[in-house]
C-alpha cells in the first residue's frame, strides 16, 4: 500500500516549531533538533509550511523564490540536510507550493511594475483598467491600484498579487519548480489553495447571493468565476504527470469546496492524490453531524479510489481544544468573545484524537495538538503579524492565536523554544503543557497520542480500508474495522455501555463493572 493512503502527518509551522539559532524564530535547524520528538511521537511524514524567500507578509505564503530558503529559517543546504535527517529517522518530507500568488518582491512582479500596461510582463498577472467587484479573502477589495490608473488582482493581501494560470510561462515555471524539489529528496506536496489558480475568462463579476438562497457553503448555488473553475483539473494532470517520474511521492490539496462532486474531481486517478477533509474540521461535537460528515466523505473518496484525511486543526483555524469547549462546537469566526470551557475542551479534543486516527485514511496532527494546546486570543495587538487582523482593523482577530511558538520545557517562557525568547508570546500557564512535562505523565495528552500512534502503527486494521458502523445507541458512535478492532466515542450525556473487546487506548478512564462504562465526551479502541 501506498504510504500516503494511512500516513499520519505532523504539520510543521516552522516560524513557531523550534528555534535552533536563538532569534526568536522557529527554523530547519530547530526542526531537525526535534526529529527524534517526532519520531518518538510516531508520526510517518512532516508537511512543513513554506520556507522560501520571504517578505513575510502572510508567514511565508507570499513567495519571492521558490528555489531558495528564507534567510530566517537557514538554507538551501539546510534543507537538503533536515530532508536527509528526516529519512534516516523514517520521516517523509511534503513541502509547501504556494501556487495561486507571489509575493510583490517576486522578480517577475517587479518586472511588471516596472513595465507599461499591455506589456508581457504584466501578462502573467491580472491586471485592469476597471477592477470588478471581487473581494480578498483577507477583507477589502481583492484590488490595489498603481500609480499608472491600473488595477491588479490579488485574492489574499496586496502583497500577494495573483499569478495568471492561462500564460504558459506560469504553467512551465511551476512545473521546474516541482521537480527542483522533488530532485533534492521531498516526498509531496501540499498545495496552498489549490481550487483558485484558474479565474474565469473576462474577470466577470462575482453573483450576488441572494439571501436564504440555496447553495454550497459560502460557494452559492452556481460555480463561481474567481474558485474551483473546470481548467485547473488540467493543471493537475500536468503535475501528477511530473510527480509520475518520481517514485512514492504524493499531493494533498487544500481546497475549501463543499460541492462533493465537484471535491471528488480533484482526487481523479490522473489528478491529486490527496485532499484535505475540511467537512470534518468544520464539524460540531454532534453524533449525527460527525456521523453524516463521515458517510459523505467515504463515499465520495469512494467513488474515486482517494483515501480521506481526517484534520481536526491547522495553523488557519481556532484551536479545536478551544472550538470543542464552546457551547456552540460548531466552525465560527477566529473570535475572542465566545466563552470555552477549557477543561470541556481537551476532554473532546482527546477523544476526537482517537476518532480521526481510527477512521479509514490518513490523519493530520497540527503541531501543538499532541499537547492539548488551547487558541491564545490575548496576544498584544503589536505582536500580531497576520494581515486578516490588519485588513479588518481588528474585527476578525487573525490565525496568530494557533501560531503561538510551542512550549517544549522549562517554567518560564520561551519553553525551551528557543534561547533567544519567541516572536508571539506564550502564555504563562503553558508551563503546565510542556512537551516536558507531558512526557513525564501517563494521563497527558501527549502521552495519549503516543500511545495511540504507536497502536495504530501495529494495528493491521487500521490506515486506508473499509468500516463499518455499529448500533451502539443515540449518541454513541461506534464503528468495526477488520481484523478484530472497534472505536467507540460516546457523544452523550450520560454513560455508554461497551461493546465486547478488551480496551486498546481510553481517552478517559472507563467506568462501571469491570470498566465496562465509556463517560461522555471520551472515546476508545477495543480488541474484538
Amino acid at each position: 500500500m501506498s504510504w500516503w493512503r494511512g500516513a499520519v502527518v505532523y504539520q510543521v509551522y516552522p516560524r513557531s516549531f523550534a528555534d535552533g539559532n536563538g532569534d526568536g524564530v522557529g527554523d530547519l535547524a530547530g526542526i531537525e533538533s526535534r526529529l527524534p520528538y517526532l519520531r518518538d511521537l510516531g508520526v510517518d511524514a512532516l508537511w512543513i509550511n513554506p520556507w522560501y524567500v520571504s517578505p513575510m507578509a502572510d508567514g511565508g505564503y507570499d513567495v519571492a523564490d521558490y528555489r531558495a530558503i528564507d534567510p530566517v529559517f537557514g538554507t538551501l543546504w539546510d534543507a537538503e540536510r533536515l530532508i536527509r535527517a528526516a529519512h534516516r529517522h523514517g520521516l517523509r518530507i511534503i513541502a509547501d507550493i504556494v501556487p495561486n500568488h507571489v509575493s510583490d518582491r517576486h522578480p517577475w512582479f517587479r518586472a511588471a511594475l516596472a513595465a507599461a500596461p499591455g506589456s508581457p510582463e504584466r501578462a502573467r498577472f491580472h491586471f485592469r483598467d476597471e477592477p470588478n467587484n471581487w473581494r480578498s479573502r483577507f477583507g477589502g477589495p481583492a484590488w490595489t491600484r498603481l500609480g499608472d490608473g491600473q488595477w491588479y488582482l490579488h485574492l489574499f493581501d496586496a502583497a500577494q498579487p495573483d499569478l495568471n494560470w492561462d500564460h504558459p510561462e506560469v504553467r512551465a515555471e511551476f512545473e521546474a519548480v516541482l521537480r527542483f524539489w522533488l530532485d533534492r529528496g521531498v516526498d509531496g506536496f501540499r498545495i496552498d489553495v489549490a481550487d483558485r489558480l484558474v479565474k474565469e475568462a473576462g474577470l466577470p463579476d462575482r453573483p450576488v447571493r441572494e439571501t436564504g438562497a440555496p447553495g454550497f457553503g459560502s460557494d452559492g448555488p452556481r460555480p463561481q468565476p474567481d474558485k474551483d473553475r473546470p481548467e485547473v483539473h488540467g493543471i493537475y494532470r500536468a503535475w501528477r504527470r511530473v510527480l509520475d517520474e518520481y517514485p512514492d511521492r504524493a499531493f494533498v490539496g487544500e481546497m475549501w469546496v463543499t460541492d462533493p462532486d465537484r471535491f471528488a474531481m480533484y482526487l481523479r486517478p490522473d489528478e491529486l492524490h490527496t485532499a484535505f477533509n475540511f467537512a470534518f474540521l468544520k464539524c460540531a461535537w454532534d453524533a449525527g453531524a460527525l456521523r453524516e460528515v463521515v458517510d459523505r466523505t467515504l463515499a465520495t473518496h469512494a467513488g474515486v479510489g482517494a483515501p480521506p484525511t481526517w484534520v481536526l486543526s491547522n495553523h488557519d483555524v481556532t484551536r479545536h481544544a478551544t472550538r470543542y469547549g464552546r457551547a456552540d462546537t460548531g466552525f465560527v469566526k477566529r473570535v475572542h468573545d465566545v466563552p470555552s470551557d477549557r477543561a470541556l475542551g481537551v476532554r473532546r479534543a482527546r477523544a476526537a484524537a482517537l476518532l480521526s486516527m481510527a477512521l479509514p485514511g490518513s490523519a493530520y496532527v497540527y503541531q501543538g495538538d499532541e499537547l492539548g494546546l488551547p487558541e491564545v486570543f490575548d496576544l498584544p495587538a503589536a505582536a500580531r503579524e497576520d494581515p486578516v487582523f490588519r485588513r479588518t482593523g481588528g474585527a476578525d482577530l487573525g490565525r496568530d492565536g494557533c501560531r503561538v511558538p510551542l512550549p517544549w520545557g522549562g517554567d518560564a517562557a520561551p519553553f525551551e523554544f528557543g534561547a533567544g525568547g519567541s516572536w508571539l508570546p506564550q502564555p504563562a500557564d503553558w508551563r503546565d503543557l510542556t512537551a516536558a512535562r507531558q512526557l513525564g505523565d501517563p494521563a497527558s495528552m501527549l502521552s495519549l497520542y503516543r500511545l495511540a500512534l504507536r497502536v495504530r502503527r501495529g494495528e493491521a486494521a487500521l490506515g486506508d480500508g473499509p468500516m463499518r458502523w455499529l448500533d451502539l445507541g443515540e449518541g454513541v458512535l461506534g464503528f468495526a474495522r477488520d481484523p478484530g478492532f472497534a472505536c467507540v466515542v460516546n457523544l452523550s450525556g450520560r454513560p455508554a455501555a461497551l461493546p465486547e473487546g478488551a480496551p486498546l487506548v481510553a481517552s478517559a478512564e472507563l467506568g462501571g463493572p469491570a470498566g465496562r462504562l465509556l463517560p461522555p465526551d471520551a472515546a476508545v479502541w477495543l480488541r474484538t
